[in-house]
């Protein structure tokens, strides 16, 4: 199981904001430890709100690559639908080549919301912009010269796209919500499954899982190209009580800001508790709880072969995201191997 960390590059530590120029500096620093501590993937999601600094994640990523030798680098997630697949994929080509070769994607359609106006889309087409431009992103990385015309972008006749990546298929991973007809889509062209999970029971993702599992089988994929990645809120310290006071409180103020938007209840220590538990989503917790619940999310999805923590959405410091790289590299990742092995 390959290990890493999803990062919107918040500006916020709690109730105290950094300068933009700050935090970003201490979020390439942070992609620098988590190389070092030998953690597998680091991805960079796409917002565009005052709070996050992940507007241009290609350009934060070619930065890290600069500063990286080994750590697979990731959009996490490119909103597809508002972007032009063209763009898309000469920005990450060209991180390819400034990574040598550890450059990967993952699409989606946007679970926030306001690029659709920004970029002058419409929310009706939600579905059939990503559907168009998905196919377009794979036809270019699949050729040199492009042909092609659909309803939302300028056609194309005959154009060479570069640069080309360094890796011969650049990794497109699909990300999905809770959408059954998304899980088919992955299935049916073969892509890796990037799967966020922010709530509830992770065992409840599992139909899902089989949907796309046997939509990739029909469609002729083998099991070893039908990859599945869990994206999912969490944190480490050396013991569980100290994750737990650590991450609790800016989890709770955070997720009742977002109740307040999206009309859901605050958020109570009752509902963290059941979060934490064995079945919930949350991998909060000392080196051996977080070790036994990636085994435990991964036995309910039927296997999986990437998780990613989302760490730096709960108000927690520079030093505590450092702190928590450093035991993720050296303690949770050797002891999933172990339990794995045996």
């Amino acid at each position: 199981m390959e290990i890493g960390i999803d990062s919107f590059a918040s500006a916020m530590y709690g109730s105290r904001t950094l300068n933009s120029v700050d935090a970003m500096e201490q979020l390439l620093e942070r992609i620098v430890q988590a190389d070092e501590a030998g953690l597998a993937i680091y991805g960079i999601g796409e917002h565009h709100k005052k709070e996050f600094l992940d507007s241009a994640p290609a350009v934060i990523l070619a930065a890290a690559a600069a500063k990286t030798k080994n750590i697979r680098l990731t959009s996490a997630v490119t909103v597809l639908s508002t972007s032009d697949p063209v763009r898309v994929y000469q920005n990450f080509a060209t991180l390819d080549l400034i990574s040598k070769g550890r450059a990967e994607l993952v699409v989606g359609r946007g679970s926030a919301i306001e690029s659709y106006p920004l970029f002058g889309f419409e929310l009706n087409d939600y579905d059939a912009l990503f559907k168009e431009k998905l196919e377009l992103l794979l036809k270019i990385r699949e050729n040199e010269f492009i042909t092609w015309s659909g309803k939302f972008r300028p056609a194309i006749k005959n154009q060479p796209i570069y640069p080309r990546s360094t890796q011969s298929k650049l990794p497109v991973w699909l990300g999905v919500g809770g959408t059954p007809e998304s899980f088919v889509r992955a299935g049916a062209l073969g892509l890796p499954l990037m799967v966020a999970i922010i709530g509830g029971e992770t065992a409840r993702f599992r139909p899902l899982i089989d949907l796309y599992r046997k939509a990739g089988k029909d469609a002729g994929f083998t099991s070893d190209q039908l990859k599945v990645g869990l994206h999912s809120p969490g944190y480490v310290a050396k013991t569980t009580g100290q994750a737990i006071a650590d991450y609790y409180p800016g989890y709770a103020e955070l997720w009742t800001k977002a109740g307040k938007e999206r009309g859901w209840p605050p958020v109570t220590k009752a509902q963290f508790e059941a979060s934490i538990a064995p079945k919930g989503v949350l991998v909060v917790g000392g080196p051996e709880q977080v070790a036994e619940k990636l085994l435990r999310h991964s036995e309910a999805l039927g296997g999986i072969d990437r998780f990613t923590f989302q760490m730096d959405n709960a108000g927690l410091s520079h030093e505590q995201l450092l702190n928590a790289i450093e035991i993720i590299g050296k303690e949770v990742i050797p002891l999933v191997n172990r339990m794995i092995i045996s």
